[in-house]
């Protein structure tokens, strides 16, 4: 199956590969005298060939960001790796090499046409991030298990498969068995799938007329009862699945608020889950009522903290949108009234050039150039004054929301400390009780009262005042040490995330207005450039 090494050194792809490869893709004509020249960026290639090049490893691909097609196929390469970062590839050749496992593509997404014909595989898997693919050829490799049919049933797009010249292709309901469990199958191994292909498995009696015709029918049938108990199977799993992504989904929108966990008694939960003093304590007469109490009402400030981070998300989610569409309309109402200066611009300068063609005086011509040349400079400057003032409006714009974003996370921040400080008041509260029935408790182990009923980890606390007192304490500064931490976390999170965006939100403007100055200067050059050819070639008539 797989391909002989070669009396050539084996290879691993380098830049000069890489450079060489790029150059012969080049257009002969112009074109590619002039990409020659000015050299072509490996993040701008959308197709590359790396055939018959004895390549024992992939590497050094991260810079083809934008590869849309790429060839490796008759090399020597025996793993698959180092296309992690081609998360815009379409088209993946990678038949005959001597590739063993199906492995490194959970990141081609976009993935539509895979080929590993004649390698070394035996099973298909790793395969499930190509949610796009539609062709897979898998021929002449060493499949021989039926049960890799079944894995293919999740890639809802695959209309062509190739498994020929593997063991399974052998297997006398090889064809009948993929038409019922890949029903929505075109080609398989490179013919078109119809009635007759899906029923020439069958036997000579299975093949008399009234079966002709009607073979994806009868392929099915045969295999009813196992299909819809994988169809079952399936939905179950795709139940899952979307219940999970649900689950997912609500805890990221939970997460942009800030207020993850805090829907429940998850941070209740988290200030005993470390605390084995107050596990032990718990058991003491009272503590118990003590605790379901305390649990109550310190999850009710919790989710009070929870429903308020959400309302006041969807408060910065306006004010970010409202002040995207402010942008957003002023850029547009800037543009549109610098396309009218252009065109008024254009409509003049087109008849003086026509007119400078026609014009046969040199005194009358260099005053019409002058002309034009004054009014390319008029409009540079009115284009850039658009320009300038659109920065001021939008530096306006900025400072403002900044204001308002950083007064609303100041806002949330102190509302928020202020339902943690209820629950420090709480915890406070229940320590004292707690700190009381210890006492109590301690005063009766003195007087040879203490509960029998009580374990032996709990005896060894009350042995005097200082080591229940201590335990008590321990407990106490677990607790209130996970209320300080997740009130820090919020507070630093959101402060995080308010300093991110208007720091992106002013780089995002920089960029814009740089490239706003460069597409002017660039027009600008361009005007200047056509008038002075045509000033030249009238000197030279």
């Amino acid at each position: 199956m797989n391909r002989l090494y070669t009396s050539l050194e084996p290879r691993v792809i380098d830049d000069g590969m890489l450079k060489l490869a790029v150059g012969e893709q080049r257009p002969q004509e112009e074109a590619g005298k002039l990409a020659k020249q000015e050299g072509i960026l490996f993040k701008d290639v959308l197709s590359l060939q790396l055939d018959f090049r004895n390549i024992l490893r992939i590497d050094n691909l991260w810079q083809f960001e934008n590869l849309k097609k790429l060839q490796l196929n008759n090399n020597i390469i025996e793993k698959i790796e180092g296309l992690e970062n081609l998360t815009h590839l379409v088209w993946l050749d990678l038949s005959f090499n001597n590739i063993e496992t199906i492995e490194g593509l959970d990141t081609l997404v976009n993935l539509e046409d895979l080929s590993l014909f004649n390698n070394c595989i035996s099973n298909i898997d790793s395969l499930d991030a190509l949610i796009k693919l539609q062709v897979l050829s898998l021929g002449n490799n060493q499949i021989d298990n039926m049960m890799n049919i079944i894995y293919l049933r999740r890639f809802r797009c695959l209309r062509t498969l190739s498994l020929s010249g593997n063991p399974i292709s052998e297997v006398e309901d090889y064809k009948m068995f993929i038409c019922a469990y890949l029903p929505d199958l075109v080609y398989l191994d490179f013919r078109r799938i119809d009635d007759h292909t899906a029923s020439v498995s069958l036997s000579v009696s299975q093949q008399a007329p009234r079966f002709l015709g009607k073979g994806k029918e009868v392929a099915e049938a045969k295999h009813h009862y196992s299909i819809e108990e994988l169809k079952h199977r399936e939905n179950l799993m795709q139940a899952q699945m979307e219940e999970e992504q649900a689950r997912r989904e609500e805890l990221e929108k939970h997460k942009t608020a800030f207020v993850e966990h805090l829907n429940g008694s998850f941070l209740f939960d988290s200030m005993y889950a470390e605390d084995s003093e107050g596990n032990k304590l718990s058991s003491l007469p009272g503590v118990s009522e003590l605790l379901e109490a305390y649990r109550d009402k310190f999850v009710i400030i919790c989710v009070n903290i929870f429903e308020y981070g959400l309302k006041h998300q969807e408060k910065r989610k306006t004010e970010l949108d409202t002040f995207s569409e402010c942008v957003h309309e002023a850029i547009q109402e800037n543009q549109e009234q610098g396309k009218r200066k252009i065109a008024k611009f254009e409509e003049k300068h087109l008849m003086s050039l026509s007119a400078i063609r026609e014009e046969v005086e040199m005194p009358n011509i260099e005053k019409m150039i002058l002309e034009c040349s004054t009014d390319i400079s008029e409009l540079f400057d009115a284009l850039m004054t658009l320009e300038m003032q659109l920065v001021e409006q939008l530096e306006e714009t900025i400072n403002m929301f900044e204001r308002n974003i950083v007064h609303l996370v100041g806002l949330f921040i102190k509302n928020v400390q202020s339902l943690m400080a209820q629950c420090r008041d709480l915890e406070n509260h229940h320590h004292e009780k707690l700190l009381e029935i210890s006492i109590s408790t301690l005063e009766k182990a003195v007087k040879g009262n203490l509960d029998k009923d009580l374990s032996e980890d709990v005896r060894a606390l009350f042995v005097d005042k200082n080591t229940i007192v201590n335990a008590v304490g321990a407990s106490h500064d677990i607790h209130l040490l996970k209320i300080d931490n997740r009130e820090d976390e919020l507070v630093t999170r959101i402060n995080s995330w308010c300093t991110r965006l208007v720091d992106k939100i002013r780089r995002d403007e920089i960029m814009r207005n740089r490239k706003r100055v460069k597409e002017i200067s660039l027009y600008i050059d361009h005007m200047k450039s056509e008038l002075d050819n045509l000033e030249y070639s009238d000197i030279l008539d």
